[in-house]
C-alpha cells in the first residue's frame, strides 16, 4: 500500500488535539484515564505523539471528550455535504518501533479527512502477521463492516473464530470483544467502515 504522500498523526497533531480537548474540558490526565479506562501512562504517550492508538482507544477518548471519532482524522472542522479525499490526503497511523508485538496489531489510513460529524469512519487497514497468543482483544461502541481486499485474515471473539479470504465481508457489533491477525506470511489488507451511530 502506497503511504509516502499520506499525512500522519503527527502532521495533524493528534496528541495536541487530545490535550487541547482534555484541557478545554478541564480534565486531568487521571480524569481522562478514569473516563476511558485507559492507563494514564498511555495517554501521556499519546499526547506526546509517542503512542499509536488503536481505533478502539480513539473511540473511548472521543466519547470521554464529547466529540466524534472523526475529529481525530480530519484536517479541518468543516460542515460540508459532499467530500472527496484524494490518496495523498489520507491520514496514516504510524507504527512505533518501540511498541511490543501484539500491542497494536494493525496500521491504518483514514480514507475521509474533510467532513466533520461523520456517522461512519472508513479505514484502509493492514493487519500484522502474529501468533494466536499475541492477539489483543478490544471492544468499543458501534458496529463494524470489514471487506477483505487481500491476504487471509482471522477474526476472533471469545466464542467464535472466522477465517476470511479476499471478497469476504464481515459485519459485527463492536462491543463484542474482538481481535484480528493475518494468517500466512503476508499482511492482510481490508476496507473497514466503523460506525458509532446509535440505533433509534
Amino acid at each position: 500500500m502506497e503511504q509516502t504522500n499520506s499525512l500522519t498523526e503527527e502532521s495533524i497533531g493528534l496528541g495536541n488535539r487530545v490535550r487541547e480537548l482534555r484541557q478545554k474540558r478541564r480534565y486531568t490526565l487521571q480524569d481522562l484515564a478514569a473516563k476511558t479506562g485507559l492507563p494514564k501512562a498511555l495517554l501521556e504517550q499519546l499526547e506526546a505523539d509517542q503512542h499509536n492508538p488503536p481505533v478502539a482507544s480513539l473511540f473511548k477518548i472521543a466519547k470521554a471528550l464529547e466529540v466524534d471519532v472523526a475529529h481525530f482524522f480530519q484536517e479541518e472542522d468543516q460542515e460540508i455535504k459532499v467530500s472527496v479525499t484524494r490518496p495523498e490526503q489520507r491520514i496514516t497511523s504510524v507504527k512505533r518501533s518501540h511498541q511490543q508485538p501484539g500491542e497494536v496489531g494493525y496500521s491504518y489510513q483514514s480514507l475521509e479527512v474533510h467532513k466533520a460529524h461523520k456517522l461512519m469512519q472508513p479505514l484502509l487497514v493492514d493487519f500484522d502477521v502474529m501468533e494466536k497468543r499475541d492477539m489483543v482483544f478490544v471492544c468499543h461502541e458501534g458496529q463494524e463492516c470489514v471487506y477483505l481486499l487481500s491476504g487471509e485474515l482471522e477474526f476472533r471473539t471469545p466464542e467464535e473464530v472466522h477465517a476470511l479470504k479476499p471478497g469476504d465481508c464481515l459485519y459485527f457489533d463492536s462491543d463484542v470483544p474482538h481481535a484480528f491477525r493475518s494468517l500466512g506470511n503476508q499482511a492482510a489488507q481490508a476496507l473497514i467502515v466503523v460506525s458509532n451511530a446509535k440505533l433509534e
